[in-house]
């Protein structure tokens, strides 16, 4: 079986199992998404969700935002982690934004990459489910199963990314990602996942595959 035919048969399985998947950070409009995906950063999207409305509360948009202090920011976010360097992003990328782009979240990967805080990933969901543009955000869970179900040799997530790419219909990138958020969750998680009885590893995934990651668990 090619990858090409692999993911064919991956997708028929994901459309069925999630689909209509929504997407798990709560948010009003592209700009709190935007913090919110920053907030998500070795963060779960529970304890995202569960901080989001206190912030947002104070400021929900960026000239708010941009007017509140950094320390006020952080001990609201705090249990999100890394409280320090989230906060200092969010205040900066508000303030950016009102400077350089009208107060609006910019609708291109080079504008939002060159904010405080956010990398290819963030900028992807932003540009993904913010405004339609086709991407295909690489999170722990899509970089580990591409990987897994042999759809990518994994080295590093612009491999994995490219790798996606290549193997799936560009129309459905932006819902694919969240399937296969969605499906690592529920039915393949990381350890302790019997892979051969899997709806998807125990087909898709390698011997060579089974075997490694039965020594890991």
């Amino acid at each position: 079986m090619t990858r090409a035919e692999k993911a064919h048969r991956i997708q028929a399985i994901l459309d069925r199992r999630f689909p209509a998947p929504g997407i798990p950070l709560d948010h009003r409009d592209p700009f709190t998404l935007l913090v919110s995906v920053l907030l998500s950063a070795q963060c779960t999207d529970a304890r995202v969700n569960g901080v989001t409305p206190a912030l947002f509360s104070r400021a929900s948009a960026p000239e708010a935002m941009s007017k509140l202090r950094v320390e006020t920011v952080r001990s609201i976010i705090r249990p999100c982690g890394l409280s320090p360097a989230k906060s200092k992003a969010i205040v900066g990328l508000s303030k950016i934004l009102c400077r350089e782009h009208g107060g609006a979240v910019p609708r291109s990967f080079e504008a939002l990459e060159a904010l405080p805080g956010v990398g290819h990933k963030t900028a992807s969901v932003v540009m993904a489910q913010a405004f339609g543009v086709p991407a295909f955000p690489v999170d722990t869970h899509v970089h580990r199963l591409a990987a897994r179900w042999g759809l990518s040799r994994g080295q590093n997530v612009e491999r994995t990314e490219r790798d996606l790419k290549a193997v799936f219909p560009r129309e459905d990138w932006n819902r694919l990602h969240l399937q296969i958020i969605y499906f690592g969750r529920a039915e393949c998680p990381a350890r302790g996942h019997d892979l051969e009885a899997c709806a998807i590893c125990g087909w898709a995934a390698t011997r060579k595959r089974i075997l490694l990651e039965s020594r890991r668990s």
